[in-house]
């Protein structure tokens, strides 16, 4: 299901298997979550830079192959046969370099970061989500919204056993980018959730497993959502409209609603913070001092890093993390798009590929 241009609906299409360069894997797509950022792409609120691509960057797939050629560092690597790109030179990539190869026929994931160079100062830093020439799967990499995908095996995730693939595909972004915002509210006891979806089902999980108070705000009139979240064991649900029935310490916005920066600032205790967790957001408001003012701050979380990925997908399966999703055929993933922009489902949209 390709992308060829911005408010086009994705289009079915028959490609060749994709082949594989150094230190590249030829992946069998099993299952691919649906994630907000490919409405985003699909909108054109964040940019495709070189279409026709195919989108997704939760997969979940078994290892049939790879490339030649061991991709040491200084070695030029392409993103595989018959795509035109231009190749791109490896450097030493941290945290990822020693690690072992996943083996043919080994399950693995594949994130939303796809590439990095290895020798920027963000990456020497342990910063490789920043990296200025980083390549994200499903933007830059071609993604798992079909039947083959090739992916750069340092950063590639083991799947944890008992997860099965549909279940593990929400684990490798909303989950991830979810865990990256949690850690940023720091020791916070009391946290709000703006926006009760794919992440926020996954966090919010965590969150009460370690013993913190969980606020989720939905859509205003959004009933089955607030009764999602309390099924789930959240504290309190409500609309995003609505005063919190406690201050709260930190509050993640997973909805790109800029409005919700104020409204959320407003239900802060004194030297909270705002997490926005999304990767486009619309325009923030003005607002008056007095909502910044108390030591109150606000972030923003910016990708992921493989570290993040290696504790997250180590801490699920203590928590246990269950995930809740809506199957769809491949072909219908404009379908799954749309209902994800409709609020349609609870949970997260997955297609079976």
């Amino acid at each position: 299901m390709v992308f060829e241009a911005v408010g086009e609906p994705l289009r079915e299409v028959t490609l060749p298997v994709p082949k594989p360069g150094p230190r590249q894997l030829l992946i069998r797509v099993h299952a691919c979550g649906v994630c907000r950022t490919d409405l985003h792409l699909l909108d054109g609120e964040v940019d495709v830079p070189a279409p026709p691509r195919v989108l997704g960057h939760q997969i979940v797939g078994t290892v049939v192959g790879r490339g030649e050629g061991d991709g040491a560092p200084g070695t030029v690597v392409g993103r595989g046969e018959g795509d035109g790109a231009p190749g791109r030179v490896v450097g030493r990539v941290e945290g990822g370099d020693g690690a072992p190869a996943p083996a043919d026929g080994s399950r693995v994931g594949v994130p939303w970061l796809g590439f990095t160079d290895g020798i920027c100062k963000f990456c020497r830093s342990g910063r490789e989500n920043l990296c200025p020439n980083a390549e994200f799967t499903g933007r830059d990499i071609d993604g798992g919204y079909a039947q083959y995908a090739v992916a750069d095996e340092r950063f590639c995730f083991p799947i944890p056993e008992g997860y099965p693939d549909l279940q593990a595909a929400p684990l490798l972004c909303a989950g991830l980018i979810g865990y990256r915002c949690l850690r940023m509210c720091g020791e916070a006891e009391r946290i709000g959730l703006y926006g009760f979806g794919a992440s926020a089902h996954i966090v919010s999980q965590v969150a009460k497993s370690q013993g913190r108070k969980v606020f989720a705000f939905t859509r205003e009139g959004d009933a089955a959502g607030q009764q999602f979240a309390r099924e789930l064991g959240v504290d309190w649900a409500g609309d995003s409209s609505q005063t919190p029935p406690e201050a709260l310490d930190a509050s993640i916005i997973f909805a790109p609603a800029g409005a919700l920066v104020p409204t959320a600032l407003a239900a802060l205790e004194p030297g909270g913070i705002v997490v926005c967790g999304g990767i486009h957001m619309s325009p923030i408001p003005t607002f008056d001092y007095d909502l910044l003012w108390h030591e109150h701050r606000i972030g923003s979380v910016a990708n992921l890093t493989r570290r993040d990925g290696e504790e997250f997908l180590d801490l699920a399966p203590k928590v246990p993390v269950t995930t809740h999703v809506t199957e769809y055929p491949l072909e219908n993933a404009n379908q799954a798009l749309e209902d994800l922009r409709g609020g349609r489902f609870t949970g997260a949209a997955v297609l079976v590929v």
